[in-house]
């Protein structure tokens, strides 16, 4: 052979390292490789000068790692103590309205302390109570009426027929082109699939699926003027997470019959515009630039408030901020859905101001998911709900007197 030609030896005999440093293909772990290597021997020796200004990087490396690896160990210990203050802030928070508020929630609950603790976020202990009591119960739903509700979603779903793969998508492109109220079961069936999906315990076998599915069905045949509407999923699924069932349901029923969910889910059309342009009085007012843009890009605020109002931030945020918005929205109502709109337009205004329609529709329909707590709410804080001295009540209302009296909505 060629090689035993050479070297006297046979090549079973020479070592599988040697080997691997004789062959010119193979590439050095590190920089620093080339650096401590000596040269092969058929090449001249370093010059002094050479090995010593290799040294000196190779040194300057290894003290830059090492300040490197210092920085991340301080930042990993500032994350612990930071996660150790914020559990123990929680433990003493929730043994505060554990103890001292629910106990006195009349009395309490809308002084200023509980508002300031309220704003900080609910302790999730104590999140399902606190939204309870928060949303009320003005239906006067009990837990009998839920269960006589969810019989007759149960006798109604066992009503249908098992359809064949063909009918079964074609019931399943006819729930999507269209709201047909009195195939909400069905409709029901093919959301929840689509309810945090990451999350794997609404879908089908998850632990939560039957009570997901039990809670949307009740509220048809209690609500079948009103019927499933794509988006409820979501709000039930968070009223689960936090409540029992029964008590989830009653929450999530005198939920959807404020006045702004119900003019959305009934998709009372005029009422929603007088929304719409209430918000846009704030927009304008808070964001001029940004709300030029907006109008300059012919980007109406339908395009990204739908999805956001329909599931109260539950799809479009990450769940444990969601729950944060859902904290102050039980505290203050609807106004808090819009003033957080606000909040994240101007988050991101710097970065919207240069989109254009299509990019700025895409962004805000799918937020970043690395979207922080402290930054949204801190940008929320910014926001002013005071226009001419006018609350939003009092701007929506005269807003709705005027379309009344048929005046263009968005002029004010």
């Amino acid at each position: 052979m060629e090689y035993e030609g050479r070297s006297g030896q046979s090549s079973s005999s020479i070592s599988p390292k040697k080997n691997v440093r004789r062959n010119l293909d193979f590439e050095p772990l590190s920089t620093t490789a080339l650096i401590l290597e000596n040269r092969p021997a058929n090449l001249p020796a370093k010059p002094e000068e050479e090995a010593q200004k290799h040294r000196q990087e190779y040194e300057e490396m290894v003290a830059q790692a090492k300040k490197r690896e210092l920085k991340e160990a301080q930042k990993r210990k500032k994350q612990l103590e930071d996660r150790c203050k914020h559990e123990e802030s929680i433990g003493n928070a929730a043994l505060t309205w554990s103890q001292e508020i629910l106990p006195n929630w009349q009395s309490m609950c809308s002084s200023r302390r509980v508002r300031d603790l309220w704003w900080q976020g609910l302790p999730p202990s104590v999140r399902g109570k606190v939204w309870s009591l928060a949303i009320g119960n003005e239906l006067n739903i009990t837990d009998e009426l839920y269960n006589i509700c969810l019989a007759r979603a149960k006798e109604k779903w066992n009503a249908f027929v098992a359809p064949t793969a063909a009918a079964e998508t074609e019931n399943e492109d006819a729930g999507l082109s269209h709201a047909d109220r009195e195939a909400s079961l069905e409709l029901i069936k093919l959301d929840i699939s689509r309810t945090f999906p990451s999350l794997c315990i609404f879908q089908q076998g998850g632990p939560y699926h039957d009570v997901l599915h039990s809670i949307l069905g009740a509220y048809t045949c209690y609500r079948p003027d009103v019927g499933y509407v794509q988006g409820m999923s979501f709000i039930a699924a968070v009223l689960i997470l936090n409540m029992d069932t029964a008590d989830a349901f009653i929450a999530f029923a005198n939920l959807l019959n404020k006045p702004c969910q119900m003019a959305f889910y009934r998709v009372d059309h005029s009422l929603m515009l007088t929304y719409f342009a209430a918000f846009e009085v704030f927009f304008e007012e808070n964001l001029p630039k940004l709300f030029a843009h907006f109008k300059n890009n012919s980007l109406s605020s339908d395009i990204y408030l739908i999805d956001w109002i329909f599931t109260l931030y539950s799809k479009s945020l990450p769940l444990d901020i969601a729950c944060r918005v859902w904290d102050v929205f039980c505290r203050d109502g609807e106004e808090f859905l819009f003033r957080t709109a606000l909040g994240i337009l101007r988050l991101y205004e710097d970065i919207l101001t240069h989109m254009d329609f299509i990019h700025i529709a895409q962004f805000l329909t799918r937020l970043p998911d690395d979207i922080s707590a402290d930054e949204i709410f801190s940008s929320i804080t910014t926001i002013n709900m005071n226009s001419k001295n006018k609350k939003w009540a009092q701007v929506l209302q005269a807003l709705q007197k005027g379309q009344d009296r048929g005046s263009p909505l968005l002029k004010h």
